[in-house]
């Protein structure tokens, strides 16, 4: 905890001397890690922002997620009890005026982890419900579906390999910018290709079909920056090999958040993150109720105006996404 802490407090030190402008409120670049739902091409970038044109915008981001959900009913069983680790490079190049191109590359981890003690003693700590994780074995991976006597999934090995390779796009409908407020609209679009493994669920083994309208509202005033931002879309997939027979193939999401930047360097933020279930033909929250999931966190401008995310998910909606993830994302455009 003591390295934890001083590594924030180098952060901020080394933060401190960018002052240049006031810090737009953005939205965080991550979606529902959870392992029957990360392999869809649910977009993580919800910016209204457009990369100008000739410029480029690189973004490297971290997921680290810990999944422990145990359900059942007469025909059905799950298990989700495991930890993933998600990296994700982000490239976006503005090829004209209001228009963006981009791709984004994840690499993704599944294992036992290290996390269950931690979360067990929070929980302990704050008298929240384990929902079982204290009595289970700790540090261990297994990822099972059963129904109707059947084995429909299981993974219980550790790996990791290339996932899911998305090709993006955007088009600015609205910018308006001044001393004292920024506003945009934008219109999001991608195509999240086959890549990855869907044996190991590094992938879906489908192709899927995003577009989202996506629009924030910025507030530069003596208290500082003060945002607003949201988006909505829809995702249409082909048929994968997860769990082929019960997988939706039309899928709604959207985000809102806002957020308040105190100085030049840093801001804090909240954000919520929505979609409706990506299966259906079962009565186990994990598979067949819409997720809701609260990110808290927020960012700061590091020297050469690098930004940097920091935020901590929940899942609102029990069971839906995992217990906790932690992001973090690095951003600068050249």
């Amino acid at each position: 905890m003591n390295k934890v802490c001083g590594l924030l407090a180098a952060l901020v030190c080394w933060a401190a001397p960018c002052l240049a402008e006031d810090m737009a409120i953005t939205p965080f670049r991550t979606v529902n890690q959870s392992p029957v739902v990360q392999i869809f091409g649910l977009p993580s970038e919800s910016s209204a922002t457009i990369t100008l044109a000739g410029r480029t915008t690189v973004s490297l981001t971290q997921d680290v997620a810990s999944d422990f959900a145990v359900n059942s009913n007469a025909r059905e069983r799950i298990t989700l009890d495991g930890e993933s680790y998600r990296w994700t490079l982000a490239v976006r190049h503005g090829i004209a005026e209001r228009f963006e191109v981009g791709a984004e590359i994840p690499y993704v981890l599944y294992g036992g982890g290290f996390l269950d003690g931690f979360i067990v003693d929070w929980h302990n700590a704050f008298g929240l419900p384990q929902g079982g994780r204290d009595t289970a074995p700790r540090n261990k991976l297994k990822y099972s579906y059963t129904k109707d006597g059947v084995q429909k999934l299981l993974m219980d090995r550790s790996g990791s390999g290339i996932g899911d390779i998305s090709l993006t796009g955007g088009y600015q409908l609205y910018h308006a910018d001044d001393v004292q407020s920024r506003d945009d609209l934008a219109l999001r679009g991608g195509i999240k290709l086959p890549s990855g493994n869907s044996g190991s669920l590094r992938g879906s083994g489908s192709t899927d079909f995003n577009v989202a309208l996506c629009g924030s509202m910025n507030n530069f005033t003596e208290w500082g920056s003060l945002g607003v931002f949201g988006s909505v879309g829809g995702m249409v997939m082909t048929r994968g090999d997860v769990l082929p027979d019960q997988q939706n193939s039309l899928v709604a999401f959207g985000t809102a958040g806002l957020g308040w930047g105190p100085t030049e360097w840093i801001s804090f933020k909240f954000q919520l993150n929505a979609h409706t279930p990506m299966y259906h033909g079962s009565d186990l929250r994990e598979l067949s109720t819409s997720s809701l999931m609260l990110v808290s966190g927020g960012a700061l401008k590091l020297p050469g105006n690098y930004l940097l995310d920091i935020g901590v998910s929940e899942d609102v909606a029990v069971a839906t996404a995992p217990d906790v993830a932690f992001h973090l994302g690095l951003s600068k455009q050249f």
